[in-house]
């Protein structure tokens, strides 16, 4: 099956800082990386690497070219990467010693798409397939109602979280991937607790405590691995494109969330993000 990806593409500027800056704070770097990043490309990068096929739509700028082939390198299928006339997205990304981050993003060429774009991606989608999406792109309930009625299995990580993106696609999920906070603020502006909620498997990632997995009424933990973080940027999206490539070769919620946790786990031991995301070999060898 063909998992198909509406999701960001951005240039990661990361500095190396002694801590997090607070108000008004002014610090020097120890070190600078640029590379490709985006929770779109990041999670695209990492379906491949778990060895499932990815269709990325999204859009770069006229500087974004090399992100465009690298994510073609990477083996993600990317005839629907658009070239914008806007800047390609970037994050300043500011990691400190202990392997925390504070982030700032300029969405660029990733709100530049078009509904045509999204449907034209999605024409060549089989029942069957997947539509996974984030919330740094344009067009999200426009491309979620047109998977649903290609009958899609629908996919959604809730983040960067904002109620008005996140609600009003609620009832055309199958899967929800949030984080702990998030989790925290979905419920507040619903009303409903996670069980309540129009999704049949919302996932809920915890960091170093692992993971929750709620399904209707029923609740299972997942610990995490325990490993010595470097750097958790990208850590997230690595387990999420793990996790649906796992649900796409027919693994139970169960197993897929295993080997999710492991990716994620090898992923905050190195330092980047799409193009350190581990591959399936790596995470089996390594536990």
């Amino acid at each position: 099956m063909t998992i198909y990806n509406l999701g960001s593409i951005n240039i990661d500027l990361v500095y190396r800082v002694p801590h997090l800056p607070g108000a008004g704070e002014t610090l020097a770097s120890t070190g600078f990386t640029k590379g490709l990043g985006g929770k779109g490309a990041n999670m695209s990068v990492a379906v491949t690497r778990a060895q499932s096929q990815c269709v990325h739509i999204g859009a770069v700028g006229g500087d974004g070219h090399w992100a465009k082939d690298r994510l073609n390198d990477y083996g993600v299928i990317d005839d629907h990467i658009l070239v914008s006339e806007e800047a390609t997205g970037h994050a300043i990304i500011a990691l400190d010693n202990a392997g925390e981050n504070a982030i700032i993003l300029h969405p660029g060429a990733n709100q530049a798409l078009l509904e045509t774009d999204i449907a034209s991606a999605l024409s060549s989608a089989n029942s069957g397939d997947t539509y996974l999406f984030q919330n740094e792109t344009n067009g999200l309930e426009h491309g979620v109602k047109l998977a649903r009625e290609l009958g899609l299995r629908i996919a959604h990580a809730a983040a960067p979280f904002e109620a008005e993106a996140v609600v009003p696609v609620l009832p055309f999920l199958d899967l929800l991937v949030l984080n702990e906070v998030e989790a925290e603020q979905l419920q507040s502006a619903t009303g409903q607790t996670l069980a309540e909620l129009p999704v049949a498997d919302v996932v809920v990632t915890l960091g170093a405590k692992g993971c929750r997995w709620h399904s209707g009424q029923k609740t299972r933990a997942f610990p995490a691995i325990s490993v010595i973080p470097i750097d958790t940027t990208g850590a997230g999206d690595t387990f999420t494109g793990y996790l649906i490539a796992a649900l796409d070769q027919g693994k139970p919620m169960e197993q897929a969330i295993e080997l999710a946790g492991k990716a994620g786990a090898l992923m905050v031991t190195r330092l980047g993000t799409a193009d350190v995301i581990p591959t399936l070999q790596e995470v089996q060898e390594a536990f």
